[in-house]
């Protein structure tokens, strides 16, 4: 059971013009592979890519895979609003990289008197993670798997969060982590994700 506890209720919660304000993150890691290992050039030189692979963790109210994401409250500041989040959600921690953009979407389950129609704006983050909690808040009602950013585009639940994936993310992907350090878990460090660029 974790100590950690997650913060409940809305009392705290922010608004802007009619909508919930929401933060989040993409968790991602590099894992390294060995380019023998089926990458089907059949070369067998022994060199090592880096692969990024994002966490993704279940929805408790229906099919299909989410990235972590809640209500920014007005005692914390939006990066420290989405670091909370990964913590209780998906039980990782990690440093924000960058700023992914800002995502409009409509809850059908977080209607309430400031936002009636539940309507959200979620401000989105890449987290690099550094540690995998083994006991994590929610631990009881989510999983956490790690996937490839295509099987991710697959798997994803709502379009908003897929387009923080593809629009945001893989932007920043292509335009600023690929680069020729050498130095495992960098962001700089080059990166081999299956299947998007080759």
């Amino acid at each position: 059971m974790s100590e950690l506890v997650a913060r409940t209720g809305r009392h705290q919660q922010r608004y802007e013009a009619g909508c919930r304000l929401v933060a989040g993150c993409i968790p991602f890691k590099y894992r390294n592979r060995n380019c023998e290992e089926g990458d089907g050039d059949g070369d067998g030189d022994g060199r090592s890519e880096k692969i990024v692979e994002v966490l993704m963790i279940n929805s408790t109210s229906g099919p299909g895979l989410l990235f972590p994401k809640g209500g920014w409250e007005n005692d914390e500041t939006v990066e420290e609003a989405a670091l909370r989040e990964a913590l209780e959600e998906a039980g990782v921690r990690g440093h924000l990289k960058e700023f992914l953009g800002y995502y409009d979407f409509k809850s059908k389950t977080l209607q309430d008197e400031f936002s009636p129609e539940g309507l959200c704006k979620a401000a989105m983050f890449a987290l690099l993670v550094k540690e995998e909690l083994e006991s994590w808040p929610e631990q009881s009602t989510r999983q956490r798997s790690w996937l490839t950013v295509p099987e991710a585009i697959e798997c994803c639940r709502h379009p908003w969060m897929q387009e923080a994936l593809e629009k945001g993310f893989l932007k920043l992907y292509a335009d600023h982590m690929i680069s020729t350090s050498k130095e495992a878990n960098h962001i700089d460090s080059p990166v081999h994700c299956q299947g998007i660029f080759d």
